[in-house]
């Protein structure tokens, strides 16, 4: 097992989520928000890789990605990880039917993606303190 290195992508993750945070509490523009929301829930998830000294799938699919690491955790919102999937930037120019996620969506995916951080980091018995840093 491999706890510094899913450490290193753990707090990785605490990054992205603590800029969410701070947007969503300026009441920053929610396309943004969204961007860094999907990317907390990936690296997240990838920590248990990165743990089990697996190959980290190149993959910005999170019900995929939810797939392989089922043995580590369960999750039943599988609608807010479809939700979350969409939120991920394909291109650098904007698509012209991109919407913006409404203040109460993403409120809703934060609460998620808060919550499955400090589930991930328990499963991997790894401190909070370690990684938000």
């Amino acid at each position: 097992m491999n706890e510094k290195f899913a450490k290193e992508w753990l707090n990785k993750a605490w990054h992205h989520l603590s800029s969410a945070k701070l947007l969503y509490d300026a009441q920053h523009y929610t396309d943004i928000i969204a961007v860094e929301l999907h990317y907390t829930i990936e690296i997240t998830l990838k920590s248990f890789l990165a743990y089990e000294n697996k190959q980290i799938k190149k993959t910005h699919d999170l019900l995929e990605l939810s797939l392989l690491v089922e043995n580590h955790i369960q999750i039943d919102e599988l609608n807010i990880l479809s939700i979350a999937t969409k939120y991920h930037i394909r291109e650098a120019y904007p698509p012209r039917d991109r919407r913006l996620p409404s203040m109460n969506e993403i409120k809703e995916v934060l609460d998620f993606t808060e919550e499955l951080f400090e589930k991930v980091c328990y499963k991997l018995e790894i401190k909070l303190e370690e990684v938000k840093i």
